[in-house]
């Protein structure tokens, strides 16, 4: 899916956010404690924007641009989102239904269900870089792997959804956005594309 309005004076950008970034260029709040910024691996231009951000705690494939009509074509529901997540415990096949359905997680104190979306187990752990913050070992119990892919991007929506089927997610990585993939991106490995074919 290309967009039909793209400009070539736009620039667009791929990163591998790592673990504890921002998914921002600069702090708008000097009262608040020196973070971790996207700017650090970079000099992106002028009105560089993250296309559906990622938190703080959440690694992985995060596309920029300072086009803000390619950030809305991005941010629909018209373009997957797809992330392993790390999950605390033996996922069932049960779980993993109700997450295909649709769960009730809450934002604020309002209900939501999630939209139906593809989930699987996967076989083998994926291989992705070392995280910066270790993650608790075996000794503390087994933990899975899953994909899960989204149409949707509520806020920290993959970590509530694991939740409320009793499997917190222990590591979040985004690797695929529509037709773009992590491939053996590094964490903070920037690369510049002409356009997102989505």
């Amino acid at each position: 899916m290309e967009n039909p309005n793209e400009n070539q004076h736009h620039r667009h950008f791929i990163i591998y956010k790592p673990y504890g970034y921002l998914s921002q260029f600069a702090n708008n709040d000097i009262s608040k404690h020196k973070k971790k910024l996207l700017g650090e691996f970079y000099p992106f231009p002028e009105k560089i924007m993250a296309i559906g951000r990622l938190d703080e705690k959440s690694e992985g494939l995060l596309l920029l641009t300072t086009d803000g009509n390619m950030s809305e074509l991005v941010r629909s529901s018209k373009v997957e989102k797809e992330y392993f997540a790390e999950i605390d415990g033996d996922i069932t096949l049960e779980a993993i239904e109700i997450l295909k359905n649709g769960v009730e997680i809450g934002f604020g104190g309002i209900k939501y269900t999630t939209k139906s979306c593809h989930v699987f187990k996967l076989n083998e752990v994926p291989k992705l870089p070392e995280r910066g913050k270790k993650i608790r070992d075996e000794r503390h119990g087994p933990t899975n792997w899953i994909s899960i892919t989204l149409t949707e991007g509520k806020f920290r929506q993959v970590r509530k959804m694991t939740a409320a089927v009793g499997f917190p997610t222990l590591r979040l990585v985004r690797v695929r956005v529509g037709n773009i993939h992590i491939k053996d991106m590094k964490a903070g490995d920037v690369e510049e594309i002409r356009n997102f074919n989505l």
